[in-house]
């Protein structure tokens, strides 16, 4: 076993079941081997698709294990931020990743699909968990997950890809059991992996939609694949699965819609990230004007100074957030004269209210160091799951917004 080597199309046949389709014998996992963790996101996976009937595997490693009634994300409820949270254990306005898109004085702007600042470590603050992990002479594996590329702290995972949206899920889930087949001095004790079947559904087409449950079942067959090839390899007493999503998603309709032009001149102003928060920045610098055409112009559209944001949304104190931020109601679109008029189809968004229900993503956990009651905790913030990873790995977790305390009770208690 510790000399193993495994070819991609190799792991594939193990996740399925080998080449004859009949099961595998488990083997035996070697002798105090430290534990590992899995780490996996299922993008825009809202917390009430885990009771969907696609959702066959989830159920199962959750029945095992422990879930969350919803896994709160932090505001905004975006992609990039909340991906970086969970890794960190810190609020958006604390690691610096404020938004999808965001400007900073110093560095310019930063865009998901611009690779240059994607992989630019002055942008992302904090320490990530792989990050964590190989300061304290673990080895971190990532696969797709927002912030990898970049040596954060000068310190990068030891395997890691630069993004590529349409890489097959099988190829994904290969990989990965590829890692834990090495040797277990060799093998990373964290993995770190991205699917986005379910948000690319969700946005396309709704959260009620017939492709969304679709999508569900890929993504699920694939965590099913990570836990299949994770027994056959003899490691289910060694590494610990954690499934989470980023944020949830929420219906919205053509009937919906905040339309910015209507009530200010575009040309007076920046809009970084739009919809459904928009951040403005005042070309003039007078917030005092863009406030005035904003506040109030639409029943459905809060709009707040920077220094104004609800404490609820711990999103204050970082030179990165807008001056102007403006949030949209639940289902609601900001957009454009110019946008509207390109727009074909109504599925679904997010980056609403974090609070929101609809906003609740997952949060499933199984392994040695995991509660084996099928335990159903509460919902709690998605800042608790870094010190949740890093207590599973026995690693000292860097500073951090979470706490504990806050999931004690999906950890086991010692032997």
């Amino acid at each position: 076993m510790t000399s193993m080597r495994w070819s991609l199309l190799g792991l594939v046949l193990l996740a399925c079941g080998g080449t004859s389709g009949r099961p595998v014998a488990s083997a035996s996992a070697p002798p105090a081997q430290p534990p590992r963790v899995v780490l996996i996101s299922l993008d825009g996976f809202r917390a009430d698709y885990l009771d969907r009937p696609a959702a066959v595997r989830l159920r199962a490693l959750a029945a095992r294990g422990v879930r969350a009634a919803r896994l709160v994300p932090s505001f905004p409820s975006k992609t990039f931020p909340n991906h970086y949270t969970l890794v960190t254990g810190l609020t958006p306005a604390h690691h610096g990743i404020v938004a999808n898109v965001m400007r900073d004085s110093t560095l310019g702007l930063f865009r998901m699909s611009d690779t240059a600042a994607v992989r630019n470590a002055a942008w992302w603050g904090g320490e990530p968990i792989w990050v964590t992990a190989e300061r304290q002479g673990r080895r971190a594996a990532a696969y797709f997950w927002p912030g990898s590329e970049a040596a954060v702290g000068g310190v990068r995972p030891t395997w890691w890809y630069p993004y590529e949206h349409t890489r097959p899920n099988a190829v994904r889930v290969a990989r990965i059991l590829e890692w834990l087949a090495m040797p277990p001095a060799e093998a990373p004790a964290v993995i770190a992996a991205y699917f986005a079947d379910t948000d690319d559904a969700g946005h396309s087409f709704g959260p009620a939609a017939p492709q969304v449950d679709a999508a569900i079942a890929r993504v699920d067959s694939a965590v099913g694949a990570i836990v299949d090839g994770i027994a056959r390899l003899g490691l289910s007493e060694v590494v610990n699965v954690i499934v989470v999503g980023d944020h949830g998603m929420a219906p919205v309709a053509a009937d919906r819609v905040i339309v910015l032009d209507d009530h200010l001149d575009l040309s007076t102003v920046e809009i970084l990230d739009q919809n459904p928060v928009a951040m403005i920045v005042p070309r003039d610098g007078d917030v005092a004007r863009v406030m005035a055409a904003l506040g109030g112009a639409h029943p459905r559209l809060q709009v707040y100074r920077r220094d104004a944001v609800p404490a609820a949304y711990r999103f204050g104190g970082n030179p990165r957030i807008t001056p102007i931020v403006a949030v949209a109601d639940e289902g609601w679109t900001i957009t454009t004269r110019a946008e509207l008029a390109r727009t074909t189809r109504w599925g679904g968004a997010h980056g609403y209210d974090p609070a929101l229900p609809s906003m609740g993503t997952l949060f499933v956990a199984a392994g040695p160091g995991v509660s084996a009651t099928g335990l159903t905790i509460p919902a709690f913030s998605n800042v608790h799951v870094y010190p949740f990873v890093a207590a599973l790995l026995g690693l000292r977790p860097a500073p951090n917004d979470g706490s504990l305390d806050s999931v004690r009770a999906a950890l086991r208690p010692p032997r």
